[in-house]
């Protein structure tokens, strides 16, 4: 087959992949961005396209208040006798010794229409996967959370789940303590020759991050781990363009080959910082009747392409008028579902319009819409209509990535007078880079913002003309890397840049901003 890594660009990490006749679904984690899972679809595993988003409601995912990074984590789609799974994590607390991360499973018979309500499982640790049995059990894995002594990463468990009662029965097994590289989380089990095989995620999620495989005859264990484990890493090579290898799930072919997604990251440098976040690639696998899979390209390292020409990679363009009724599904709020009461479509017809509501420091009532940054080289335009009155009222266009680190070029008012101006927020602590802001008399604005590789340019149309504002930015502070270097309070980061339309009213007046388009084009 032939593919150019990473298959699905931007913040897709977690991924989980099943075949149903001649579709492919790859499910990947969301955090705090609201509706909850990615769903991408294919035919050719080349081509993907989010098809939808399953947790819509707040009944299926309740993410308000939650830490920046928690919320939905690595998600498992399964697929068995006409009814799709889904297992999901929606992690609330990750500072501190304790983790709070209750599990849950929804099930649907059309994975493009409406999901069930959630069925509670488990809280002993996260990444829950659900296997289905030859035999016609159901079995429930996942990592154990071990606080004690500062262990963290316990091993994985293993219990039986009973869909005519909806719950776990009897008592978890321990089955895995993992291999000597650690970190060991992000279960999977499949039935091979007359094995059960045990996939893991091992490493921790950054540059040591690795694939694990073992295997036994029970499901129960005991498993014995692949002779040249681990199958698929990077930690080795810091110069190879795919880093942070690991987190995978293995998929059969129509035609009977295999095939491995896991997460990867493209470092700016060298052991750099991932603005994009962790993202999914593909690989073969060769795998034997009763031998242990591998690599087709015979070592443990993903290919960056596999026969692709450039010329067969389209840029990546983003265009919205809003000429319908809802926000489309390139567009994610954070932890709310997002409703007419602060964005609505029907308002002001072909036009977005967001009531303000919180600072973008907020981990409860954000007006905030947004697409994930897929590229290093992306410009991205938006027409504003605004008419601030006050200091505390802000709309415009702003690079997130999380409560405590974005770029952000707003309109506002100083003394009844519109102004633009920029704010950029690092570490929590907020500066604002022009001294006077610039006066605006217009209605309306068009706002851009430029990204090339760390550096992030601002401007806005002026009489046609495009004028610069503020300063060359840091976009590089808008990744894990960067915010994991300088923990402080921040024990979680593991999501990715955004760009967002946004409003804040912190007069509590709910004053509202009208966007006339969206546009998002790779450069």
């Amino acid at each position: 087959m032939k593919f150019n890594n990473p298959i699905l660009s931007g913040l897709n990490p977690d991924p989980s992949i099943i075949r149903v006749g001649n579709d492919y679904y790859i499910a990947t984690s969301t955090f705090e961005w609201f509706p909850g899972v990615q769903i991408h679809h294919s035919t050719d595993l080349v081509n993907w396209k989010v098809v939808t988003h399953p947790l819509k409601t707040s009944q299926q995912l309740d993410l308000k208040g939650v830490p920046d990074s928690c919320g939905v984590w690595a998600p498992c789609l399964s697929y068995h006798e006409g009814i799709f799974y889904l297992v999901y994590s929606n992690v609330k607390s990750f500072d501190g010794v304790w983790k709070d991360t209750p599990n849950y499973l929804v099930t649907t018979n059309d994975i493009l229409g409406e999901w069930s309500a959630p069925i509670y499982l488990s809280s002993v640790g996260f990444d829950g996967s659900l296997f289905h049995d030859l035999n016609g059990k159901k079995w429930f894995t996942s990592m154990i959370v071990d606080h004690r002594k500062g262990k963290f990463f316990g091993g994985i468990i293993l219990q039986e789940y009973s869909q005519e009662l909806n719950r776990l029965l009897g008592k978890s097994k321990l089955i895995f303590e993992g291999s000597e590289i650690g970190k060991t989380e992000g279960p999977h089990i499949y039935q091979k020759d007359g094995y059960y095989y045990l996939l893991t995620a091992e490493g921790g999620t950054e540059y040591g991050h690795a694939v694990s495989i073992a295997r036994s005859r029970e499901i129960e264990g005991p498993y014995e781990l692949h002779p040249q484990n681990p199958i698929l890493s990077a930690a080795n090579l810091p110069e190879h363009p795919l880093q942070k290898c690991g987190h995978a799930d293995l998929v059969q072919t129509k035609e009977g080959y295999w095939l491995i997604v896991f997460l990867v990251g493209r470092p700016l440098t060298v052991k750099g910082r991932c603005i994009l976040g962790r993202e999914t690639a593909i690989e073969e696998l060769s795998w034997p009747e009763g031998q242990w899979p591998e690599l087709v390209n015979g070592n443990r390292l993903p290919r960056l392409t596999n026969g692709m020409e450039d010329s067969e990679v389209c840029k990546t363009q983003i265009f919205h008028e809003f000429d319908g009724v809802d926000v489309p599904l390139d567009f994610q709020s954070l932890r709310i579902p997002i409703a007419e009461d602060w964005c609505t479509l029907k308002a002001n017809p072909s036009h977005v319009r967001l009531y303000g509501r919180e600072s973008l420091s907020s981990t409860h009532n954000q007006s905030l819409v947004g697409c994930r940054v897929q590229n290093f080289h992306v410009e991205v335009s938006m027409k504003l209509r605004f008419e601030p009155i006050h200091f505390q009222q802000m709309a415009g266009l702003v690079f997130y990535y999380n409560t405590a680190h974005y770029h952000y070029l707003y309109l506002s008012a100083v003394d009844n007078q519109k102004v633009l101006n920029v704010i950029t927020c690092d570490k929590g602590r907020m500066v604002e880079p022009l001294e006077i802001p610039i006066p605006i008399s217009r209605n309306e604005v068009i706002l851009k913002g430029v990204l090339n590789g760390a550096e992030l340019h601002f401007a806005f149309n002026d009489n046609e003309k495009w004028v610069p504002i503020g300063e060359v930015l840091d976009a590089s502070i808008l990744s894990d890397d960067y915010v994991l270097n300088d923990r402080g309070s921040y024990k979680a980061a593991f999501t990715g840049a955004f760009v967002a339309m946004c409003c804040q009213d912190l007069s509590g007046s709910k004053l509202f901003a009208d966007f006339d388009y969206f546009r998002y084009q790779e450069l």
